[in-house]
Order: structure tokens, then C-alpha cells, then sequence
């Protein structure tokens, strides 16, 4: 293991690294005070070497990281990367690709759902890593040698859970499976949200457009401040205290102070006229926002159920977790007979749930219990009712 705090020696560390078909990577970071991540540690690793870069060393320059990152010959291997691969489109503009998340993989695998990177090395490696590290102040400098030795470990027990799960995945014929995961998270517009959506994020109760429209205003109004001033979005006003304020829409400094909870130093101040102003000036918008226009499924109750429990049967079946197959959506679309673009029935989820769900759906699927062989099964009534 080495540690890089200049950009000459991570200029040739990314050539080195640039020779090999994979890499794992991944980032060590705070952001409990700000709204951006404060990028403290970088770890990567090839077959043949490991490395911490320091990314608030003086002077260091991330330019040759962000390229390697780039580089479309290499697979960037991450466990649960969302996070990592937003920091890195946040400082330069890239999405690491191509990508291979093993968390994802993992899922495929049938090692659980959002499985933690701590119980896949143990599951595939037998190793209990020692967690005494995973809350470090990673801003905090010198950091000691334990602390280096657990981040490199991030990446190091990462090559030898990549290699087995795609073994297992080529085995099965399987490795296609996470493809659309991966296009996904390789898609900038998985982290880029506009102001203007972050309303979408908050939990509501309210159809009244006139509430929606100003907690929609507000929402836009408290991401843009958190941005500008790089402090958490919650810290300038709590998700809770912005639908109260949608909903009561105030008018003045005293209607705010009529709110619950509402503190006199906010009702009073600048965040205060702010808000007002976002208010007065918000265009109430008439129609349904996205987040409450539901689709009117109206799934068959019985019919959802069944497919639910199809769902389960195959995903034991499959050894992949169910909601990697279909989503609740998915199947109350099912149950419903929307059909169109529905992904229950496009490909590997078709071949192994789709078709069956299909029959289930159109009576031609029976499902029973085999006490002999103590396991579920499956018969096609159509081709029994011809013998």
C-alpha cells in the first residue's frame, strides 16, 4: 500500500493503473455540515497494487483520477457507488464508466437486498472486518496506520468479491442482468436534480394545488440558499416546518409566528422575507404535480396478490432478490393489464417472471405444493387441458 499527496506521483500511479481490464475504487468523504461532500480520501486498487490518494494534500492536482475514471477500457469496480460516483461528477464533470457496482450484483447473486460491504466480505470471503475505523474523521490529518490499512481494505477485499461475483454471473449466464442498473447510475440525470424538483423528495399529504405549488416554491427556494451558502438543506429549515409553511401560506411575519413550533428568530429575520417573497411570487399550478399524479392502476386486489406471491416463489427460485425483478409498481400494473413498457416483461425478468406471470394472469398457470419433493411447483393448464 501506498499513499499519493502529489500529482506527480498520482500521474504515474493512474498510468500504472490504466494497464488493467478492472480497478476498484472507492471514496472516504464528510458532509455532515455542508451540502457538498468534502472529498478526504481516495483508495484504489489493480491485481498488482494498492494506493490511498489524498485529495487534501497541498497542491495536489485529481485531474490524471478523473481521467482514469474516464477511460472506457477499464471497469471501475464500486460497492454501493451512488454516492461516490455523484462526488466524482460533482468535482469533474464525469461518470465513471463502464461500471460494475457489487452491490448490485450481489442482489442478482441472491445475496440480499442493499447487502453492506461488510457482511459481503464475510459472506464471500469469511473475513469480520474491524469497524473501529468506518466513523473516522477522515479530514482529520495524519491519519494513523490503522486508519490507512481499513481504507485500503475497502478496495483490496473489493477485487476478490468482483472476481467471484462475476464468475457466478457468467456461470449463470446472469452477468446481462445488471445491465440496465448500471446504465442507470451511469446516467448523469441520476445526479443532477433541479431545485425546482426537490419538492419531490419531501413527504406530504396535501392534493390542495395551491399547497403543492408553494411547497414546491419553498422547496426550490431552501435548495438553492443550501447550495449557495454550502450548508445542509435541512439546516436552514426542516422538511416538516416547509409543508407546514405551504400549507398555512403566510402572508406576514405575524402569520408565520401563528405556525407551530415556528421560532421568533426565523419568523423575524431574513430567512422570514425570503420565504415571503417566494410565496407572493409563486404561480400556483393547477394541474396535478408529478409526485401525487398517480396512475389510476386500480390493480385487481386477488390477481396482485397472486403475482405477489409468484413473485416470491420465483425469486427463491432464481436465487435474486424480488424487488430486482419487479417492483410493487410493476406488478400492480400487472395486475391491472397495463402492459406497455411495463419491464416485467422486456428480457431476462421476462424469461424468468413475465411469461409465468402472464399465464398466471391469464389462467393458464396453476401453482401447487408438492409434499413428496417438499417444494413449489408450476404447471402450464393450457397444454393439460390438450393431453
Amino acid at each position: 500500500m501506498q499513499t499519493i499527496e502529489n500529482t506527480q506521483d498520482l500521474s504515474l500511479l493512474c498510468q500504472r493503473l490504466s494497464q488493467h481490464p478492472y480497478i476498484t475504487v472507492d471514496l472516504e468523504f464528510i458532509r455532515e455540515k455542508t451540502y457538498f461532500p468534502l472529498l478526504c480520501l481516495i483508495q484504489v486498487a489493480s491485481e498488482e497494487e494498492t494506493a490511498i490518494i489524498d485529495p487534501l494534500a497541498e497542491g495536489i492536482d485529481l485531474h490524471s483520477f478523473f481521467m482514469l475514471m474516464k477511460n472506457q477500457n477499464i471497469t471501475k469496480v464500486f460497492h454501493s457507488c451512488r454516492q461516490d460516483v455523484e462526488i466524482i461528477f460533482e468535482l469533474s464533470g464525469i461518470i465513471p464508466h463502464p461500471l460494475f457496482d457489487t452491490q448490485v450484483a450481489a442482489m442478482v447473486c441472491g445475496f440480499g437486498e442493499s447487502i453492506s460491504y461488510e457482511r459481503l466480505v464475510k459472506a464471500v470471503l469469511d473475513i469480520e472486518l474491524d469497524k473501529t475505523d468506518r466513523l473516522s474523521n477522515w479530514q482529520h490529518r495524519p491519519l494513523d496506520k490503522h486508519q490507512l490499512e481499513y481504507a485500503a481494505g475497502d478496495v483490496t477485499h473489493l477485487l476478490k468479491i468482483y472476481r467471484h461475483l462475476k464468475e457466478k454471473m457468467t456461470a449463470g449466464d446472469r452477468l446481462h442482468w445488471i445491465d440496465e442498473e448500471m446504465e442507470i447510475l451511469s446516467r448523469s440525470t441520476t445526479y443532477m436534480m433541479p431545485p425546482e424538483e426537490a419538492w419531490q423528495k419531501i413527504r406530504y399529504r396535501s392534493h390542495n394545488a395551491k399547497v403543492l405549488s408553494a411547497l414546491k416554491a419553498l422547496a426550490a427556494w431552501r435548495e438553492n440558499r443550501a447550495r449557495e451558502k454550502n450548508v445542509p438543506r435541512q439546516s436552514i429549515l426542516k422538511d416538516d416546518f416547509l409543508v407546514m409553511i405551504a400549507a398555512a401560506c403566510p402572508k406576514s411575519r405575524e402569520d408565520l409566528l401563528q405556525i407551530r413550533g415556528m421560532r421568533k428568530d426565523i419568523a423575524s429575520g431574513k430567512l422570514a422575507d425570503e420565504m415571503l417573497d417566494v410565496l407572493e411570487h409563486m404561480s400556483i399550478d393547477n394541474k396535478l404535480p408529478k409526485q401525487l399524479k398517480n396512475e389510476n392502476i386500480n390493480a385487481i386486489p386477488a390477481l396482485y396478490e397472486l403475482l405477489k406471491m409468484l413473485l416470491k416463489i420465483v425469486s427463491q427460485r432464481e436465487g435474486v432478490v424480488a424487488r430486482l425483478i419487479a417492483n410493487d409498481t410493476v406488478l400492480q400494473k400487472l395486475a391491472a393489464y397495463k402492459d406497455k413498457g411495463n419491464q416485467a416483461l422486456y428480457g431476462w425478468r421476462y424469461d424468468i417472471f413475465g411469461s409465468e406471470a402472464l399465464k398466471l394472469r391469464n389462467g393458464e398457470l396453476s401453482i401447487r405444493y408438492n409434499p413428496e419433493k417438499k417444494n413449489v411447483e408450476f404447471s402450464d393448464v393450457s397444454c393439460e387441458k390438450h393431453v
